[in-house]
């Protein structure tokens, strides 16, 4: 399986592949430290995962000069003559390992049903209409969309009314406003 990722590192994306070893602005790190770059995406074998729940593990080899620029300013018939150079500071990494779980994204995802299943805030129940699914005012847009096509049409319109009153979330509003009529489609 040829796995590859997307990471950034200073404001730059890099793509790498697991063993490959790449020059990248300076890193305020010592040679040998292993660190976890930010991914933005994790694909192979013609799938892939925007914004992933992997990581990517990395360590600094070494840390390098680049290649002299010279840099040469002239004007005629005046004698004006400059010259400078420019050498960056870069860092050699190697991609140790990509496709490792993050231990606190996954932590997070194992914690989300928990809120359902405990009691909410004494402040949400008493604001909260009835017939809205429970813990709604802790799920995220992407979490309602997914929910959404599994609910009732009473909690749909219990759950949009609730969305208007408190959070109004756009994406939210549209994701359950296409519930609605992908419902009502269906039924009629």
């Amino acid at each position: 399986m040829t796995q590859y990722a997307i990471i950034t590192l200073g404001g730059k994306q890099y793509v790498v592949k697991e063993g490959e070893t790449l020059l990248v602005d300076r890193l305020d790190r010592e040679e040998g430290n292993a660190f976890q770059p930010d991914v933005l995406f994790v694909g192979g074998d013609g799938g892939g995962e925007l914004a992933p729940s992997t990581t990517v593990s990395a360590k600094v080899v070494a840390h390098e000069r680049g290649p002299k620029v010279r840099i040469g300013k002239y004007k005629p018939k005046s004698g004006y003559r400059r010259h400078t150079g420019f050498r960056s500071s870069l860092t050699r990494i190697e991609i140790t390992g990509i496709g490792a779980q993050q231990t606190k994204r996954k932590a997070t995802a194992k914690k989300e049903p928990a809120p359902a299943e405990a009691p909410a805030p004494k402040e949400a129940l008493a604001e909260s209409p009835a017939g809205v699914p429970e813990g709604y005012g802790e799920l995220t847009v992407a979490q309602i969309t997914a929910a959404a096509k599994t609910w009732d049409h009473t909690a749909l319109e219990a759950a949009s009314a609730y969305e208007r009153e408190h959070a109004n979330r756009k994406g939210a509003l549209a994701a359950l406003e296409s519930a609605m009529k992908k419902e009502e489609n269906d039924g009629a």
